[in-house]
């Protein structure tokens, strides 16, 4: 495909390619089988409760780690004027990580928990030169549909490699598996060839517009003291840094029901193998909403396009909080499923708009950092109004919190003013 396609188009669809290779980490390994397979199988000698604050440690320190680090990477990847070199090296990181858990024996929860630290690393931060090749490969009026195009194919990617993990589980001697551990070690390892085979486009026929500021050791020593001169720069862009206050908000809640939608069903009562079922159901529905929401984007704008998402989710946690039924949970995932891509790719699309592209890099690390900072927050929030109220529907009902916050916020980005400050920028 890449040798018929023009240029531009090639280069978009062979970045576009690169979320359909990580998410396959995204989805079988941090959303899929490692929380699970790290209860039933590294840490099977222990309570429950103590194998919880084990994973729920792990996965701590990792979003610290990335919030920490994705504004440096970001300063780094501007300096070097080297995002494809440095993209490279995290994939490598994140690839051999997720190669390492096949080889991790039964009760080493230790090995497996850094493997999976390091690993939720590589991904997450080669998301930050990921998406600031955004502005590499897509003109400013074509940011809607390429960032869609991105999501939608990481909703399809990572959906069929978890179909094929899912089935292997399911019936291990029908693929010729000795029994389910083996299973979710070898799909541990697919999804290290997966990403690393589906990696090899971006590195081949994206090119970089951005220059290097310096190609010398002085870029990675003074890349700490530019992240205080990259919040100034984002304060003199006043809609970009609303807008990232409004992202930070809704993107919590998003992220909130991404990673508690299992454990709240469970809570409910309701059967492991139909909640891995609204999984599934919700990566394949994302794949056509993604790209249709791009379109959605291009006619009314990516902040009516995240708008509309906003409703939505309200309507989501609403019914959350009133559900009876099973198949309500199954009604949820295919409605999560219709916006879930859409919003995150009108997020991107829109700080796109709002950012110069010579500073893409930084900014998108920042982007990120308060992305993954978000997913710290959200999940303690739930948490916390759970205990207090002895209730998970209250806990649920509190993320409607942070996304009226964020929709007020993004009342209060006009991008049209935006635009013109990054354009000065750029002049």
């Amino acid at each position: 495909m890449a040798d018929t396609l023009p240029a531009g188009r090639r280069s978009q669809w062979s970045w576009a390619l690169y979320d359909w290779a990580n998410s396959a980490f995204a989805t079988t390994v941090m959303a899929g089988f490692f929380p699970v397979f790290f209860k039933s199988y590294w840490s099977a000698d222990v309570s429950v409760t103590e194998s919880t604050a084990r994973l729920g440690t792990a996965n701590a320190i990792a979003s610290l780690l990335v919030m920490l680090l994705a504004p440096l990477l970001g300063v780094i990847a501007d300096r070097s004027g080297r995002k494809k070199g440095l993209l490279l090296m995290l994939t490598t990181l994140g690839v051999l990580m997720s190669a390492g858990l096949f080889l991790v024996a039964e009760g080493y929860w230790l090995v497996a928990a850094g493997l999976y630290v390091f690993g939720v690393v590589g991904f997450a931060g080669a998301n930050v030169t990921y998406d600031a090749m955004l502005l590499d490969v897509a003109a400013k009026d074509e940011v809607e549909r390429v960032s869609a195009l991105g999501y939608a194919l990481g909703y399809l990617g990572g959906g069929l490699l978890f179909t094929v993990n899912v089935l292997m589980v399911l019936y291990p001697q029908s693929f010729g598996l000795a029994d389910k551990a083996e299973s979710v070690r070898l799909a541990f390892l697919m999804v290290a060839i997966w990403w690393a085979v589906f990696s090899l486009p971006v590195m081949l026929y994206v090119h970089e517009q951005g220059h290097a500021t310096t190609r010398d050791g002085r870029g990675l020593r003074q890349a700490w003291a530019e992240l205080v001169a990259t919040w100034r720069l984002l304060r003199s862009l006043p809609m970009a840094f609303t807008f990232l206050l409004a992202y930070w908000c809704y993107i919590d809640g998003v992220d909130t029901i991404v990673r508690m939608a299992v454990d709240y069903g469970m809570s409910l009562g309701f059967a492991a193998e139909g909640l891995l079922t609204a999984l599934l159901i919700t990566q394949f529905v994302g794949f056509p909403a993604a790209l249709v929401f791009g379109r959605i984007g291009d006619r009314i704008g990516a902040k009516h396009a995240i708008w509309l998402a906003l409703v939505v989710y309200v309507i989501v946690v609403f019914w959350a909080s009133q559900m009876r039924a099973e198949w309500e949970f199954y009604g949820l995932a295919v409605v999560i499923g219709l916006v879930q891509g859409g919003i995150q790719a009108m997020s991107r699309a829109l700080y796109a708009r709002l950012i110069p592209t010579e500073h893409a890099g930084r900014l998108f690390g920042l982007y990120n950092m308060m992305g993954k900072f978000a997913a710290v927050v959200g999940p303690l929030l739930v948490g916390w109004v759970a205990v207090l109220s002895d209730s998970a529907r209250m806990g649920i009902l509190s993320v409607l919190l942070l996304f009226v916050a964020g929709g007020w916020l993004l009342g209060r980005v006009d991008v049209r003013a935006g635009q013109r400050a990054a354009a000065e920028w750029e002049g």
